[in-house]
């Protein structure tokens, strides 16, 4: 072992990607070799800025996408200074000053400031509502933008400006892109590809003003739109800049260092100081700058080799390929977007019925360009062509239908047959053989363990099917997934869900078509799967569709063993009046109902009524005011109660009224299965919170609240998840709480085998610890609950709705 004061003392300034992607090099070459401090400008550890849009867009939430945790610089020894910035760096002293007046001394030192981006020079940019997109911190003023305004326009319509607008457009907002250029992404698409790309995105509602340029901000003390140069307006109460970004030299420029563009480096990643390192998209290395992370992984690879002691590593550049980041469309870029001179071949092949679009460019048989739309699924075997040189000549004929056409493999589905430095993920850039040898060393059997080991799809995600192909091609078994939906198809009801999000299949036809089912109009186990799924996941998009629902559900009351029905009408938090009472015996006297029972969760249980009696039995109760208890669907059945502090002696908060308050808030959504609540107004849990989906029990500091509890067949205690302090935050983890189990638990999968199948710690880790991460959830079932708490009987009762479907009987455009 090393001692503490003979290591070399490395301070990094930057805590971002390429900055910790080469202390991860370094440790993993030398991991005593120095004492590190590390410097960030962000209050955060290091985090994914590739992921940025999928923040924006709400797929992932900001702690999915941190890369080192703050416990991981702890366990590897390394002192985090967080939202300190380096404000100078003193060469001749070896050491550097931080905005809090630290001086810390050092041996060796690496600059990775990143970049910064670019904000043009016009009138009104320093207004309120006016953003970049570079950091965790302005996709957190788009997403508040968001909760308060509708429209939002976009300047840049590149790679970045792209993302930003589709996730604007995923918050609900209006927006309008601007773009310089006559086409957009015109750095990685040819005009054709770019057009196809406009054509899609226009079709999911983003508006497109190309070969425009902005003039002005317009507005006083916030933005409320741009001016363009040929005068049109385009109203915005939030505008994005993501017109490109610029080197962050300063700290370099300022301590004499060599700076250009960027931080001139050489081959060994070395400043004009010997002392000093540079990696990022703060360098300059041969006259170039660097944007994409690919360069910036082969820097760190670099430099960190260099830092151990290895003198015989270098950079070369490699090759670059984009691929954007938008769910459901499909966009590769690489090399050459067209023919240089006379020497150089396109190939092409389109479809524009379809929108898949293909370009080939091919200079003395070998693939240099390579520009895809629509269907990509070849682009990491093109792209490994034109990274070896490979002479394509024999068949070049059939090369652009694809690997599996051209005879040299089964296509991009199987990457077992690619060379072991084959690049697999290119996010993180780890290749074929990195991914091998983890597997067999480290005995690995599921995909996390793969990302948790190599990196590999641990960001996008876009080649998690490659990563798991090579998973069952090295341990010769299948990835474990979830069992079939059922015999119509082989898919999980995980990948199902999956595919209904990534590729926004809308109807249930959609989805068997697109997944291959084998049976064209799907069995009755499908269908309610897929129905509930299509529900979720676009709320006021897709329509319920009747002929996929139980027959409980289907009639609104549950049927009994001799064929007739049961009726129980809701009782909010099991409270109820002497009105509504006599409003229950009337309606009993009135039909004649044979049976009237109270029920185990405090509610009236009318037994006997025959189908035809339904619709008149709806519509008296529906005259008291009295709505559905939906104790026939897969949805929020009671809210159980006791007295609490307002009759109890021992009640130390006011459970009845909180159990009214999440009874009228929930009621409504659907879910994966029945679920039930309760409120106890003490410890002695008179209410039974511990053995219900969500259970909240009062104590004197305020709310504990307890998931995934059973009173059923398999009797399972809750779980404690946290514990609050206010009503307001009751709600707020109880509707995240159940929206996560909306989102990711299996159809007909109770709360209990869900919270033990993920595990209690996984569910805390999204709700308690990401508070972000739990708003969304809560902002998304709020937003879910405007399109489903409506009262089926009362929508019966007046006739706007057939008495036993779903369909409205004057069908109105949901448009």
């Amino acid at each position: 072992m090393v001692h503490l004061s003979a290591r070399r003392r490395l301070v990094v300034i930057g805590n971002g990607m390429a900055g910790m992607r080469t202390v991860e090099e370094l440790l993993a070459r030398a991991p005593v070799r120095h004492a590190i401090t590390v410097f960030g400008d962000e209050p955060h550890p290091n985090y994914n800025r590739i992921l940025l849009s999928s923040v924006l867009a709400g797929e992932k939430t900001m702690d999915e996408i941190v890369i080192n945790p703050r416990s991981w610089y702890e366990e590897q020894g390394i002192a985090l200074r967080t939202g300190d910035p380096v404000m100078a760096i003193d060469r001749a002293e070896r050491m550097v000053r931080t905005g809090s007046g630290q001086v810390v001394p050092y041996d060796d030192l690496l600059i990775a400031t990143g970049s910064r981006p670019l904000m043009p020079p016009l009138p009104g940019i320093a207004m309120e509502g006016v953003v970049a997109f570079r950091d965790i911190a302005d996709v957190e003023a788009m997403l508040a933008a968001s909760r308060s305004h509708r429209r939002a326009a976009v300047i840049g319509g590149g790679l970045l400006g792209l993302e930003a607008a589709w996730g604007l457009k995923r918050l609900g907002m209006e927006v309008a892109v601007v773009h310089l250029m006559p086409t957009l992404m015109e750095r990685q698409l040819d005009a054709e590809a770019a057009g196809l790309l406009q054509r899609d995105l226009s079709g999911r509602g983003l508006h497109f003003f190309t070969n425009a340029q902005t003039e002005a901000f317009m507005g006083s003390d916030r933005v409320t739109g741009l001016r363009l140069a040929d005068g049109r307006e385009i109203a915005a109460d939030l505008v994005v800049v993501a017109i490109g970004i610029r080197p962050n030299v300063a700290l370099a420029k300022d301590c004499g260092l060599d700076v250009n563009r960027g931080i001139v480096v050489g081959d060994d990643m070395t400043t004009s100081d010997p002392r000093i390192h540079a990696v990022g998209e703060c360098v300059e290395h041969a006259g170039q700058v660097f944007g994409l992370v690919a360069p910036l992984w082969e820097q760190a690879k670099v430099c960190a080799a260099r830092l151990a002691g290895d003198d015989r590593a270098v950079f070369v550049p490699p090759p670059l390929s984009t691929r954007l980041k938008i769910t459901g469309i499909d966009v590769f870029s690489a090399g050459q977007l067209g023919a240089q001179d006379e020497a150089d071949a396109e190939v092409v092949f389109r479809d524009a019925a379809t929108g898949v679009y293909r370009k080939l460019v091919i200079r003395d048989n070998r693939l240099v360009g390579a520009v895809m739309v629509g269907e990509v699924g070849d682009g990491g075997w093109y792209f490994d062509q034109m990274r070896r040189g490979t002479d394509i000549g024999p068949i070049r004929d059939r090369i652009i239908f694809g690997q599996a056409f051209a005879g040299a493999g089964p296509g991009g589905a199987d990457p077992a047959s690619l060379p072991d430095d084959a690049q697999i993920c290119g996010c993180n850039g780890v290749d074929k053989g990195t991914i091998v040898a983890a597997i067999r060393a480290k005995g690995l059997t599921t995909l996390e363990e793969v990302r948790a080991h190599t990196k590999a799809s641990a960001s996008c995600g876009q080649c998690s099917g490659s990563v798991k192909a090579l998973l069952a091609h090295v341990t010769g078994k299948a990835v474990a997934a979830s069992e079939a939906i059922c015999s119509c198809t082989d898919l999980g009801h995980d990948e199902v869900r999956e595919a209904i999000l990534t590729r926004r299949l809308k109807s249930q036809a959609g989805v068997r078509a697109a997944l291959g089912w084998k049976s064209e109009d799907g069995c009755a186990k499908c269908r309610p799967a897929i129905n509930y799924y299509l529900l979720c996941a676009w709320p006021g998009e897709y329509r319920d569709e009747s002929r996929s629902r139980f027959v409980n559900e289907r009639l609104h009351a549950n049927i009994q063993k001799d064929g007739t029905y049961s009726v129980v009408p809701r009782m909010w938090g099991g409270v109820t009046t002497p009105a509504e009472l006599r409003a229950i015996a009337d309606v009993a006297e009135k039909h004649a109902v044979p049976t009237v029972k109270l029920t185990g969760g405090q509610r009236i249980d009318l037994l006997g009524v025959r189908k035809d009696q339904l619709p008149a039995i709806w519509a008296d109760l529906n005259a008291a005011g009295i709505v559905s208890g939906h104790a026939y669907g897969k949805a929020l059945r009671t809210v159980k109660t006791c007295v609490g502090e307002e009759w109890c002696r021992f009640g130390t908060q006011d459970s009845t009224g909180l159990g009214i308050l999440l009874e009228k808030a929930l009621w409504g959504s659907w879910t994966p299965h029945k679920v039930k609540l309760a409120v106890s107004g003490c410890p002695r849990n008179c209410a039974e919170a511990t053995i219900k989906d969500i259970g909240v029990i009062c104590v004197e500091a305020g709310y504990d609240i307890v998931i995934g509890g059973n009173g059923g067949i398999e009797v399972r205690v809750t779980d404690p998840l946290v514990r609050v302090e206010s009503e307001a935050e009751v709600l707020e983890y109880c509707a995240a709480f159940l929206q996560l189990y909306r989102e990711e638990a299996r159809y007909l999968e109770r709360t209990a085998p869900w919270v033990e199948r993920v595990g209690p710690a996984s569910i805390k880790a999204r709700l308690v610890d990401d508070a972000a991460g739990r708003k969304a959830l809560y902002a998304r079932f709020l937003f879910s609950q405007t399109h489903s708490q409506t009262d089926p009987w009362g929508e019966r009762a007046s006739g706007a709705v057939d008495a036993f479907e779903f369909k409205p009987l004057a069908v109105v455009d949901a448009s």
